[in-house]
């Protein structure tokens, strides 16, 4: 038999529950590739974005960082035009540090969307395998229970074996959802470490006048 035709056998042997298994297996990967392709996106531009902002950062040069930030939906260059946008109307660097963390918090939103949902997933496929299991193994016992004595072992043997696959696929859906998970908070953890960055080091390239606690 080929792999093709293993895996089919396999599923057709799972019971019942291996059809909702299944369900989360396609929505989990459907979140996967979704969020992949807009965390890559997101962190290519970004990197792109902070490439070309180095000399500009270093030198505070907020026109320049306002002339690409209207060219480029790079989200670094959203955190940092919101800083530029409040230096307009307060001097404190406290005050443009809460504005460029308020778009942080906005953007952490849209890079964490749906992500969450893999690890439930992942949980839901676990535990539908294991009562899969336990309602196959229910079901076997009750089989055999008035069975021919000498074919109760077969009987049983096999029936376990069904059962079991449910486990097996749970498990084989929930591992890779598990790492997908940690992959994408991996990648969003490097886009917000990135945002934050870049808003520190526009900070610190700015001149501000004395805080309130540092005024005699």
């Amino acid at each position: 038999m080929s792999i093709i035709d293993n895996i089919i056998a396999f599923l057709q042997n799972g019971g019942s529950f291996i059809y909702p298994i299944a369900l989360v297996l396609v929505v989990g990967l459907a979140i996967t590739i979704e969020r992949w392709l807009y965390l890559s996106s997101a962190l290519k531009t970004n990197r792109r974005a902070l490439a070309s902002l180095q000399s500009a950062l270093k030198k505070g040069d907020i026109d320049v960082i306002s002339k690409q930030a209207k060219q480029s939906s790079a989200p670094v260059l959203d955190v940092l035009q919101s800083g530029i946008a409040r230096l307009s109307t307060v001097k404190r660097r406290e005050d443009v540090e809460y504005a460029m963390e308020e778009t942080i918090m906005e953007y952490m939103l849209r890079l964490e969307k749906r992500t969450p949902y893999l690890a439930t997933l992942a949980n839901i496929a676990t535990l539908l395998g294991l009562l899969g299991t336990i309602m196959g193994l229910i079901a076997a016992f009750s089989a055999v229970a008035n069975a021919d004595p000498a074919e109760k072992a077969n009987l049983l043997s096999a029936s376990i074996s069904v059962a079991m696959n449910t486990t097996a696929f749970g498990l084989i859906t929930a591992i890779p959802l598990i790492l997908f998970h940690t992959t994408l908070m991996s990648k969003t953890a490097a886009i917000v470490d990135s945002l934050e960055m870049a808003g520190i080091k526009l900070l610190n390239s700015l001149s501000f006048g004395p805080t309130e606690s540092n005024r005699g």
